[in-house]
């Protein structure tokens, strides 16, 4: 059964795919085709949210199932029949999807606790929560303050002559690849590099040459990074990850360089995002701001509604159905079935929207929201982000630290202006240009 629709279309025409169709949006015969350029994330968010908890989408040409409701992603984020195996994918068996899709190095990717179930995933994650302990993460703390304090200063010779400066550039996006290379264990001098291979890899309008090009040199660098740590260990998360082998197997290879390259990844863009995004917010409505600064609303409110209301993840892909699978509609009758072998993308924009969890002011920023702000958008059950804990304490140090520096800093730019990276996966800024002293 479809979802209730959310456009009719004209004329017999889909008026997001353009296809002849008289099917609503976000339906079989009419699927929202996701712009890989994000120019338009906000209508797809409202079309996706009104299409139902289950929604038909395309992402570049291939179709997939989306989950828009809080409360079915959290059902589904802990459904044994959804897996991570891209083995279970119809379209990837069939050869309909392969190495020419601009999406298949987010999908197939090396061997980690990212990418596996059951007790594999139990092991491999239980791998990494020995490494990542609560101790390490505080012993973190003066690290991240200094590495803080130290762009900042950055942030002040920039903008010394009264002019704007990209705090992206300059602030968010150096801070998390500095503290997540530094626990993880990676040479500064990898620093300028990692910036363009990562960039490369997760936008949209790189060439699938080039990405191809670009996954391999990561595969490089991160090997050649373990041998080195194999052979000479020492105090960080990398040689933790070597050396761990309390309760069972020791993780080979592979794994660690799987663990390594995809944590680097999401350590660094998650936090981009909330940095960014929490800034903007906060220039955008005065008064909210005032009140933080004031003392009136902690700076981890502000953090969590950052997180709910721009999630550092639009679209989460992906986990294939090794069943069929009904999800519930809104109104108590089926939305529809996700058969086996399809794959299901978690759109957390959407998720994070959500009026029946959150309230019929979900879309607005509101640091003073009466009710606890419990999102998800760090994910939720077993693959439930394993670096959220240190997001958050970098961001805790950033931003109070930010604007005491800096308490008059407002954009540069009306907020219209500013845009999105083109990364269909990744809710990142291209740039955040602000002035310092109002």
């Amino acid at each position: 059964m479809r979802s209730q629709p959310v456009a009719q279309t004209r004329e017999g025409a889909c008026p997001v795919t353009g296809a002849p169709s008289a099917d609503p949006v976000g339906s079989a015969g009419c699927p929202l085709a996701i712009d890989p350029m994000v120019e338009r994330l906000h209508e797809e968010t409202v079309l996706l949210r009104e299409a139902g908890p289950l929604a038909r989408i395309e992402l570049l040409g291939v179709p997939a199932w989306t989950i828009t409701d809080h409360a079915q992603a959290r059902r589904l984020l802990t459904d044994t029949r959804l897996v991570k195996d891209i083995n279970e994918w119809t379209l990837y068996r069939e050869g309909v999807v392969g190495d020419q899709w601009p999406l298949i190095g987010m999908v197939d990717v090396d061997r980690s606790m990212f990418t596996v179930d059951g007790a594999e995933h139990r092991r491999l994650r239980t791998k990494t929560a020995q490494a990542i302990t609560p101790r390490r993460l505080e012993l973190l703390r003066p690290v991240i303050e200094e590495i803080t304090h130290r762009l900042l200063d950055d942030v002040a010779e920039q903008g010394a002559d009264g002019g704007p400066v990209d705090l992206k550039t300059h602030f968010a996006l150096p801070l998390p690849m500095s503290v997540v290379s530094h626990l993880m264990g990676v040479d500064p001098a990898l620093h300028p590099r990692l910036h363009v291979l990562y960039r490369a890899f997760f936008s949209t309008v790189t060439p699938q040459a080039e990405r191809l090009a670009v996954i391999a040199e990561l595969d490089d660098i991160f090997t050649g990074m373990v041998r080195e740590k194999t052979a000479d260990p020492s105090d960080d998360l990398t040689s933790a990850l070597i050396l761990a082998d309390e309760g069972g197997e020791p993780l080979t290879e592979e794994e660690v360089v799987g663990n390594l390259k995809a944590m680097v990844a999401a350590g660094h863009e998650t936090t981009i995002s909330l940095i960014l995004h929490a800034v903007r917010a906060l220039s955008d409505h005065p008064e909210q701001r005032d009140a933080v600064l004031a003392g009136q609303v902690s700076w981890d409110t502000v953090i969590e509604e950052t997180l709910r209301w721009q999630p550092p993840s639009t679209h989460l892909l992906m986990r294939f159905a090794v069943e069929d699978i009904e999800v519930p509609g809104r109104d108590g009758e089926p939305a529809g079935t996700i058969a086996r072998g399809e794959g299901v993308v978690m759109s957390y924009s959407a998720v994070g929207r959500d009026r029946n969890h959150f309230g019929e002011d979900a879309d607005t920023f509101n640091v003073r929201r009466p009710t606890p702000i419990r999102h998800i958008s760090f994910g939720h059950g077993p693959h439930i982000c394993p670096g959220a804990a240190l997001s958050r304490l970098e961001a805790a140090i950033a931003l109070p630290a930010l604007y005491e520096r800096f308490p008059a800093l407002r954009l540069a730019v009306p907020t219209e202006e500013i845009r999105n990276m083109p990364v269909l996966t990744q809710n990142d800024l291209a740039a955040l240009p602000v002035l310092l002293h109002g």
